[in-house]
C-alpha cells in the first residue's frame, strides 16, 4: 500500500514559489481556491486514517451546486479517522498559471496536494465532464492510466449516475462505486485504512473490496470483442471477482445522516440555498429517462425528518431560501401536507421557498401561487413531446387536457412567462411530432389572448437534443446524426408561432459527443486521451467546447463513432454494462422497448406493480407497492 515520504499533508505554499496568495492575486474568481467557507470541516491530517480528495470536474460554483458533494461530505467526515477534502477543476485562468509555476492541484481544506492523498475520486454527473478529469488527474501529477500507477499513488476512485456504465473510464480507475454512496463510500474507504495498516498491497485491497455490493474493479475483467466490434463476453482475470455487480441501495433514507450544517459557498454559486432531498427514486417510468430508472426503488423521508432538517440548515447557514430536492417533488405522498407547513414556516421566517418538478395539478398551483405572491417568475412544463402520439411512446403520462390546462390556471392566476422543456431526436418521431411543440407554443399563446387579461406574454420552448442512455428502454434505440438534428432544429424553427414565442436547442455536436461517451466501451479510453491531449476541459461549457476538435476527434478515430450513436441494437446484444446489475431488470426494459415501438403505455407503479425487478433487492419506501 501506499507510502507518504516527508511531512504529511504538506501544503502548496510550503512546496512551491509562488506562494498561493501571490498566484490567487492574478485570476478573476480568487476565493474558488482558498476554501474557509462557514461549515467546512477542519481536522488534523496526521490524525487520520485515510484522507480523500474529492473531486467534482468542474468549476467550483457548479460543484458547490451538487447536493451529493454536501451529502457525502457530511457522511464520510462524521467518521473521526476519514477526512474528505474537495477538489474542483480550476478555470482557465489560473490553470495556465498552475502549469506555469508547476503548482500542482491541491485540495480546498489544507492545501494539500492531491498526490499526497491516500485516495482521489470523481463523481461521474456527465459524460462531457470526462475530459475534464483526465486534466485533473494531469495537474495533479497522477499518472492517467490504472496500470502505470504504483504502490506510492493514490488509489482512483469514481461514482455517480454515470457509473453505471464505467467502461469508457475503466482505463483510468482502481475502482468505480456503483448505486447510493452513503454507507459504500465510507465502507471503501475504512477498508483502505485498514489494508494499510496490514500493509496489504493495492490489489490485496481491491480484492477485498470487491466483495462489497456496488464495488466493480475493471482491472478483475477482461472484455473480448466480436469481428463486428460488439461485445462477445466478459473473462474474469481473477476467480474470486463478482459475475456482475449490484448497485448498492439504501434501504431506508432515515437511518443515514443528511446534512445539517452543510457548506455556504463562498462564491455565489448556480443554486445557493439550503436543500433538502425528500425521497430518493421515481415512479413514473418515463422511457428515456436514466435517473428514473436506476434511482429505483422510490425511498421517502419522514415528514418529521424533512422538517427538522429544513429548519436546522437554514438556522445553520443563514440562507433565506429553502428548496426541496428530488425527480418529482410532488410525488412525496403527503405532498400538500408538508408543503403547506413549509410555506408557514417560510412565510414566518421571511425565507422563499422552492418547489422544483410539480405535476401542476390544483394544489401545486395553489402552492406556486402562495409563494410567489408578489413576484411570479416564470413557470415551468415538460411536456417533452409535441404530439400525444409521441408521448405515450415515452411513456410521459401527461395528455394535452393537463398542458392546457395547467395553461389556463397558470393564466388565471398571473403568470405572464412560460417555459416548456422538449426533446428532439426521439425514437418513432416525425416532423409532425416537431410542429407539434410549435403548435403548443401557439395554444398557449391564443389561451392567454382569450382570458382577456392584459400585458406581454412570453412562451419559451426550450429543446434538448435526446441521447439514448444505458439501462433505460430506449439503450438500444439508434441516436439522431449531426445532420438529422440540424434538419430537426430547421423543422422546429419554423413551427414556431413567431412573436412572443422563443425558440432554444442544444448543439448538436454536444450531443453527439455525449452519445459516444454515453454508451461507449473500454475502447474510449484512446479517444479520451486524444481529446485530453487536444486540450479538451470543461467542455459542458458553450465557450470551451471546440466544436472542430472534437468533429476531427471522432473522424480520425480508428473506430467510426456512428457505431456508438446511429446504430440501432439488438436486444440479445450484450452491452459494455451488462456486468453492472442497476436493481431493473432486462426484461422489464426490453417490455417497455417493445410497448413503446406500439405506442403503449405504462401505468405509474404507484398505482400497482410494473414488475421492473427491484422488488428483488429492496422493497419500496411508499408501502407494499412492489408485490
Amino acid at each position: 500500500m501506499r507510502e507518504i515520504e516527508g511531512t504529511i499533508g504538506q501544503t502548496v505554499d510550503s512546496l512551491f514559489a509562488p506562494s498561493l496568495e501571490q498566484l490567487l492575486e492574478q485570476v478573476e474568481k480568487p476565493a474558488r481556491y482558498i476554501g474557509g467557507e462557514t461549515n467546512m470541516v477542519v481536522k488534523d491530517p496526521e490524525k487520520m486514517d485515510v484522507r480523500f480528495a474529492f473531486a467534482f470536474p468542474d468549476l467550483y460554483e457548479i460543484g458547490m451546486s451538487y447536493m451529493g458533494l454536501q451529502i457525502l461530505y457530511d457522511v464520510t467526515n462524521r467518521h473521526e479517522n476519514l477526512y474528505l477534502e474537495r477538489v474542483f477543476s480550476p478555470a482557465p485562468d489560473m490553470e495556465e498559471l498552475m502549469r506555469k509555476h508547476h503548482v500542482p492541484l491541491f485540495t480546498l481544506e489544507t492545501k494539500t496536494p492531491v498526490k499526497q492523498m491516500d485516495v482521489f475520486g470523481f463523481t461521474l454527473q456527465y459524460e462531457m465532464s470526462f475530459p475534464t478529469i483526465l486534466n485533473m488527474m494531469e495537474l495533479a501529477e497522477v499518472p492517467l492510466l490504472s496500470r502505470d500507477r504504483g504502490e506510492g499513488d493514490p488509489l482512483m476512485i469514481a461514482g455517480g449516475p454515470c457509473a453505471v456504465n464505467p467502461e469508457p473510464l475503466a482505463d483510468f480507475f482502481d475502482l468505480f462505486m456503483i448505486g447510493d454512496g452513503e454507507e459504500l463510500l465510507p465502507a471503501v474507504l475504512n477498508a483502505y485504512g485498514e489494508a494499510k495498516r496490514e500493509g496489504l498491497s493495492k490489489r490485496e485491497y481491491l480484492q477485498r473490496v470487491s466483495k462489497l455490493t456496488g464495488v466493480y474493479v475493471p482491472s478483475f475483467y477482461d472484455v473480448q470483442y466480436h469481428p463486428d466490434g460488439t461485445v462477445k463476453e466478459f473473462v474474469k482475470l481473477w476467480e474470486g471477482a463478482p459475475d456482475r455487480i449490484e448497485k448498492a441501495i439504501l434501504p431506508d433514507l432515515n437511518r443515514v445522516p443528511f446534512p445539517e450544517k452543510p457548506i455556504v459557498p463562498i462564491v455565489e454559486a448556480v443554486h445557493d440555498r439550503a436543500v433538502v432531498e425528500t425521497f430518493r427514486g421515481c415512479t413514473r417510468g418515463c422511457r428515456f429517462c436514466q435517473a428514473g430508472m436506476s434511482y429505483r426503488p422510490v425511498r421517502e423521508r419522514s415528514e418529521e425528518t424533512i422538517k427538522r432538517l429544513a429548519e436546522q440548515q437554514l438556522k445553520n447557514t443563514g440562507h433565506d431560501e429553502l428548496s426541496l430536492l428530488s425527480l418529482s417533488t410532488s410525488d412525496y405522498s403527503n405532498f400538500e401536507g408538508l408543503a403547506t407547513e413549509l410555506m408557514d414556516y417560510c412565510t414566518k421566517r421571511n425565507v422563499s421557498l422552492s418547489l422544483p418538478s410539480l405535476r401542476l395539478d390544483s394544489f401545486s398551483f395553489n402552492v406556486l401561487n402562495e409563494i410567489q405572491k408578489y413576484k411570479k417568475s416564470g413557470l415551468t412544463f415538460a411536456p417533452e413531446a409535441g404530439t400525444q402520439r409521441l408521448r405515450d411512446v415515452i411513456n410521459k403520462g401527461i395528455t394535452e387536457e393537463d398542458i392546457f390546462s395547467a395553461v389556463e390556471q397558470a393564466v388565471e392566476l398571473g403568470w405572464r412567462t412560460m417555459k416548456f422543456y422538449f426533446m428532439d431526436g426521439l425514437p418513432t418521431e416525425t416532423d409532425e411530432d416537431l410542429r407539434g411543440i410549435g403548435e403548443i407554443a401557439r395554444k398557449a399563446i391564443e389561451i392567454f389572448r382569450k382570458s382577456g387579461k392584459r400585458g406581454r406574454f412570453n412562451v419559451t420552448c426550450s429543446v434538448s437534443n435526446f441521447v439514448p442512455k444505458p439501462f433505460t428502454p430506449f439503450q438500444w434505440a439508434p441516436q439522431a446524426s449531426s445532420e438529422e438534428l440540424r434538419q430537426k432544429h430547421v423543422v422546429l424553427e419554423h413551427a414556431m408561432p413567431g412573436r412572443n414565442a422563443r425558440l432554444t436547442y442544444h448543439d448538436d455536436a454536444v450531443s453527439v459527443c455525449e452519445g459516444v461517451l454515453a454508451r461507449g466501451d473500454r475502447r474510449m479510453s484512446a479517444l479520451l486521451l486524444k481529446a485530453h491531449e487536444a486540450g479538451c476541459r470543461l467542455d459542458a461549457w458553450t465557450e470551451y467546447f471546440h466544436r472542430d476538435v472534437w468533429k476531427e476527434l471522432l473522424e480520425n478515430w480508428e473506430i467510426d463513432y456512428k457505431f456508438y450513436t446511429e446504430r440501432k441494437r439488438s436486444f440479445d446484444e450484450v452491452m459494455p454494462w451488462d456486468l453492472i446489475d442497476p436493481g431493473v431488470s432486462k426484461e422489464f426494459l426490453v417490455r417497455e422497448a417493445k410497448k413503446a415501438e406500439q405506442g403503449l403505455t405504462t401505468q405509474d407503479c404507484r398505482y400497482g406493480c410494473v414488475g421492473c425487478g427491484v422488488n428483488r433487492k429492496t422493497t419500496c419506501g411508499l408501502g407494499g407497492i412492489y408485490e
